[in-house]
């Protein structure tokens, strides 16, 4: 893995002390990001974003956030510059950013990125599509911070854990699981999706999907998801809401359910992909294999 993530981030972290010279790093759209000095004054947009400059250490820097970061508590007092009905560039240029961290999703690259790039305010764009490129992203931002060597040390602590869980888990049946990640108004459930980080932390978990030949579909409705007969039933939020849904027709019959194996698991673990899905993996591994080690 650690090959694959230096490949990542190859572009990025060769040369020179970063007091020395410019920080030229690609973003995930294959930008060409050139930062004059390592930034004092941030802005984060998602919780995720939040979450890898803290994992740094580096939150005093973070100078404004999106309206739906909730953690950590001392980020989740900073000024918001939008998030709920979009984002206002008024109100990003209003903290003085030297760099915004974006993601490209609820249209935050498309509404950001190009007047960020006429006022000249660097943006730096992530993407999340594996627990891999997450650990990516770690290097990444430890890189444009100014704190390669700590970002790379973030990332190897992280790394040697998903390590430890793999050797734990890979001789062990794989049970089929299913990860309920919400519900629509409609009745549908939303459910983890493949070829995502929170699917990839599933596997890597020493879970099997449930549920295949769907693409990248994530709705799915009461009936296929109780035909699937998954060994273990997942729902990332709250009890109350498990213990809702394990009531309802047919899943309180569910075989999962009757043989107790339906599971809360955190939202904030699974579906904010940083240094904490480290911790869901590790947690998830102890549910579906009790003799790896720790439990919830």
């Amino acid at each position: 893995m650690r090959a694959a993530i230096g490949g990542l981030v190859s572009l990025c972290i060769a040369g020179a002390p970063l007091s020395a010279a410019p920080v030229h790093l690609i973003d995930a759209l294959g930008r060409a990001v050139v930062l004059p000095e390592p930034p004092r004054r941030i802005v984060t947009i998602f919780s995720s974003n939040t979450e890898l400059v803290a994992a740094l250490g580096l939150t005093d820097r973070i100078v404004g956030i999106d309206a739906f970061t909730r953690y950590p508590a001392d980020a989740a007092t900073k000024p918001v510059v939008g998030g709920r009905l979009g984002f206002s560039v008024d109100a990003v240029v209003a903290q003085a950013p030297d760099l915004v961290l974006v993601t490209p999703a609820r249209q935050a690259a498309y509404q950001l990125v190009a007047p960020m790039e006429r006022l000249g305010v660097p943006v730096l764009v992530l993407t999340s599509r594996s627990v891999e490129e997450v650990l990516g992203n770690i290097l990444l931002v430890g890189r444009a911070m100014g704190e390669a060597e700590l970002g790379r040390q973030v990332a190897d602590a992280l790394e040697a854990r998903l390590a430890r869980v793999a050797a734990a888990v890979s001789a062990r049946r794989c049970p089929r699981i299913v990860l309920v990640t919400g519900r629509l108004g409609n009745g549908l459930l939303l459910i983890a999706r493949p070829n995502t980080y929170t699917a990839d932390a599933l596997a890597r978990a020493g879970g099997c999907p449930a549920l295949t030949g769907r693409g990248d579909l994530a709705q799915v409705s009461p009936e296929a998801l109780l035909a699937a007969d998954p060994d273990v039933l997942l729902l990332a939020g709250r009890m109350d809401e498990l213990r809702e849904l394990t009531a309802r027709p047919g899943f309180r019959e569910m075989r999962a359910v009757q043989e107790g194996r339906a599971f809360v698991v955190p939202r904030a673990e699974f579906l904010i992909p940083g240094p904490r899905t480290v911790d869901g993996i590790e947690r998830l591994a102890a549910l579906l294999h009790p003799a790896t080690g720790r439990r919830p």
